[in-house]
């Protein structure tokens, strides 16, 4: 049982904040122990300024967290279908519940290692904020099941702390044999591979 202290009510309620991302107002509920619970990270507020997206786009949030990538994208593509993934059992009960605070109804979220939880679905765009201390042997995993997944044309398109942007120019290169970098700053890097069509 949990602790009823009066020191631990305040911090058990949810947090709750408004913001706006590419144009759209959004309202996020988190939770202490979700990366970012007080507001949207850096990080991912890069990734989404330097991001494309077509309206009618299905796409894919990788370690969604409470959904900050995700439902920003579904509201980008209303044409689209957006799914959400994350290994956080946490980060997917609040997930759903951003996506309806938002009304992002083309969206939904997945308890899912990875990409475990996927069939063979195919996205037009998937977005990942890596972690800096993802490791080599799952950020291997993540390069060859988004390139999998990715319909041909299709974008990985990541954000990372700028002291990774080196290994993932090289593991971009070697898995997709291609690379872009769309922002460099001093704490963050948005870079992105294309799957190519076959020839």
């Amino acid at each position: 049982m949990p602790s009823n202290h009066p020191a631990t009510e305040k911090l058990r309620e949810d947090l709750q904040f408004d913001t706006r991302l590419r144009g759209h107002d959004l309202r996020f509920r988190a939770t202490w122990g979700v990366f970012s619970p007080r507001a949207v990270d850096d990080g991912s507020r890069m990734l989404l300024d330097h991001v494309e997206v077509a309206p009618d786009a299905d796409c894919l949030d990788l370690g969604c967290g409470y959904g900050v990538l995700g439902i920003t994208l579904a509201r980008m593509a209303p044409k689209g279908q957006t799914l959400l993934l994350d290994k956080d059992y946490v980060a997917i009960d609040y997930a759903p519940a951003n996506i309806a605070l938002n009304h992002a109804n083309n969206a939904r979220a997945e308890l899912s290692n990875g990409f475990s939880a996927l069939q063979d679905q195919k996205f037009d765009l998937i977005v990942s904020n890596i972690p800096a201390k993802v490791g080599n042997e799952l950020l291997s995993l993540f390069l060859y099941d988004a390139l999998h997944h990715l319909k041909p044309g299709g974008q990985f398109v990541v954000v990372t702390i700028t002291g990774l942007r080196k290994f993932m120019q090289r593991n971009f290169k070697e898995v997709f044999g291609n690379y872009k970098k769309h922002k460099q700053g001093p704490a963050y890097t948005v870079a992105s591979a294309t799957k190519m069509p076959p020839s």
